[in-house]
């Protein structure tokens, strides 16, 4: 059975725009599925307009443009509000419905979300529950976890809790959230979970090689991987491992940030009013394209070079014909 590789949610990185672009890399066949930036669920039902702006393809099939799913993440501690919020987003298109129990962000733990809920077992066995009985059995319910909060002594009893309330399938950061992104990914504890549990395990964190892929698979005895940073940074990496491609040369990826900053550009400089519009500017739009390009630089020595030229820079032609220009360094 082929290996499943899911893009991974990461607030204010993989968004619709990263989506777009890291699943045209990839031909729209090598990301099985890609998960939205988390969606807070606090006192109310949100309005279909909050779901439009995290998930703008939920107006196209629930698909980005080259075909790739996308699965909604919710993140909250109620499970009936986030029972509601769930069976809402499927009414508005949503293909699955992924539960956050691993943002290690202490703004998102003070309000009891994320991997704080990681010291309360049975609150994830009821939440999973509720969002299970809300929507539609065909509907796959999933959740995403850490190691543990402090330390990985509930690790077994979440995952388990986890399982025992009927998700379909359960992604986990080989990390506790004390342990942030600090290296190195604790992969051989995803094989006691998978020793432990029956549902199907993705293993994440730190897969941002075909070396560390293989590594992680071995140690983790997952077949399965989410990769988050990783793809980002080597936005080729999964057309590498799925379809054997070569290596994006520079002059090639130029083109891809050339079409990331296109978009960006357009929704600035004429968004689309309907419920998917979102509020940009031009800096913020740049802002993103300046992060991705800090990225690349891990695996692109131009990238390096071109950051340096830009990371002051707020004009959008001038940064376009220094990115044009960066294919002379080649």
């Amino acid at each position: 059975m082929m290996m499943k590789i899911i893009l991974a949610p990461m607030e204010g990185l993989t968004d619709v725009y990263m989506r777009d672009i890291l699943t045209a890399i990839a031909s729209g066949h090598g990301y099985d599925w890609c998960v939205t930036e988390f969606i807070r669920i606090t006192q109310h039902l949100l309005p279909s307009k909050i779901f439009y702006q995290y998930c703008p393809e939920l107006l196209h099939n629930s698909q980005t443009a080259a075909g790739t799913p996308v699965h909604i993440q919710l993140l909250g501690s109620d499970p009936q509000l986030l029972a509601e919020n769930a069976q809402f987003a499927v009414e508005l298109g949503a293909p699955a419905i992924d539960l956050n129990f691993g943002c290690p962000a202490k703004s998102v733990n003070q309000h009891r979300g994320g991997a704080v809920l990681l010291q309360e077992p049975e609150t994830l066995h009821q939440i999973v529950v509720a969002v299970r009985k809300a929507v539609p059995r065909h509907i796959p319910v999933s959740a995403k976890m850490r190691l543990g909060y402090n330390d990985r002594s509930l690790m077994l009893d979440n995952a388990s809790a986890i399982e025992s309330a009927g998700a379909s399938w359960l992604t986990v950061h080989a990390r506790t959230k004390a342990d942030g992104y600090r290296p190195p990914a604790h992969w051989h504890e995803l094989a006691n979970i998978r020793q432990t549990v029956s549902l199907p395990v993705i293993a994440n964190g730190d897969v941002d090689s075909l070396s560390s892929l293989a590594a992680c698979v071995q140690q983790s005895q997952c077949q399965d991987v989410m990769i988050g940073r990783g793809a980002v940074s080597r936005p080729d990496l999964v057309g590498m491992i799925k379809n054997r491609q070569a290596e994006l040369t520079w002059p090639q990826l130029v083109q891809w940030q050339l079409k990331f900053l296109e978009n960006m550009h357009q929704a600035v400089v004429n968004p689309v009013v309907n419920e998917a519009y979102v509020k940009s500017t031009e800096k913020g739009a740049l802002g993103r394209y300046k992060q991705w390009l800090a990225m690349l630089s891990q695996a692109w020595p131009q990238a390096q070079f071109l950051f340096e030229k830009v990371k002051r820079e707020s004009s959008y032609p001038v940064i376009v014909s220094l990115l044009i220009e960066s294919t002379q360094l080649v």
